[in-house]
């Protein structure tokens, strides 16, 4: 068990030496370039858009970051299957293993980034339109001011363009407002822009109030996004502190038979089926959670 630590600690120093001095380059040099050279290939086109976006928004990790965490997942899996089997073999597999999920969380949060984002520019697309049809009484004049105004960013401010541009070939706002809708599924931009047709081929004497009561809406789910997004991340930090104690749990098992039962158990493997199935199953939980804590963002 010594033996163990003292292996751990040496590996722990080499890094924390490794890495101070060259600020972590020459620790993931190799993998980054190999990475980077996978995900170029493999990535789906849409995904490298969402993280150039998080990229320009300045919300990627850094190499530094990425390195840590790749430290933390390898280290920490490394000393629970350690308590689960006390085999250095299967502990070091799972370690590499474990590296193997970083691509995937980082997926997760990009994609969760990148749709806060889009969101934000929702709002202020649908906000920032009203507020100049109100000055303009033009739904295309109104979409101009707000494509002017630089308020909005890519790729959200590219498809307003488009949208005026359609505007102006088609002489009608149809199939500006139909291409809007499709890109962005949001039921205050479907609301709005059914707002804005119907104001458009038919006129309304209310228009001023319906156009207030809109923005009122607007501002109410917003809020409740907001929230929203508060409430899930105090939710997550719970989350992930119960799926850490679902691994220690074995520690209990230990305490309560007696570390030299439990090891002696471990000859059988039925056990160690057992306690390989507990593993995978409590990782496919905590995966579960990071996938729906990303990707249900509370915009709609």
């Amino acid at each position: 068990m010594y033996f163990i630590i003292l292996i751990l600690v040496l590996f722990i120093v080499v890094f924390v030496i490794s890495y101070r001095k060259s600020n972590g380059e020459n620790v993931y040099k190799y993998m980054s370039k190999n990475a980077s050279i996978i995900y170029e290939k493999y990535a789906p086109y849409s995904f490298k858009e969402v993280r150039q976006k998080v990229k320009d928004l300045g919300q990627e990790y850094t190499k530094k970051q990425y390195t840590l965490q790749v430290a933390v997942f390898s280290i920490s899996s490394f000393l629970v299957t350690y308590l689960y089997f006390y085999d250095i073999i299967v502990s070091l597999i799972y370690a590499l293993l474990s590296i193997l999920v970083i691509p995937y969380l980082t997926y997760l949060r990009c994609n969760r980034l990148y749709s806060e984002f889009i969101f934000e520019q929702i709002q202020v697309y649908t906000t920032n339109t009203i507020m100049e049809f109100q000055t303009t009484q033009s739904f295309v004049k109104a979409i101009e001011g707000v494509y002017e105004s630089g308020v909005l960013e890519d790729p959200v401010k590219t498809d307003v363009k488009v949208m005026i541009d359609l505007a102006y070939a088609n002489g009608t706002i149809e199939e500006s407002l139909k291409y809007m809708n499709e890109k962005y599924d949001y039921y205050i931009v479907k609301n709005m822009h059914q707002l804005f047709l119907q104001i458009t081929n038919e006129g309304s004497k209310d228009a001023g109030k319906s156009l207030e009561n809109m923005s009122l809406d607007i501002d109410m789910l917003v809020e409740n996004v907001y929230r929203d997004r508060i409430d899930r991340a105090n939710f997550h930090k719970k989350f992930l502190k119960f799926g850490i104690m679902l691994y220690l749990m074995v520690m209990l098992v230990q305490f309560l038979l007696g570390v030299e039962s439990y090891v002696a158990m471990l000859d059988r493997p039925e056990i160690q089926l057992i306690l390989h199935g507990i593993l995978i199953l409590n990782t496919f939980f905590i995966l579960k959670g990071e996938k729906y804590y990303n990707e249900n963002v509370g915009a709609e």
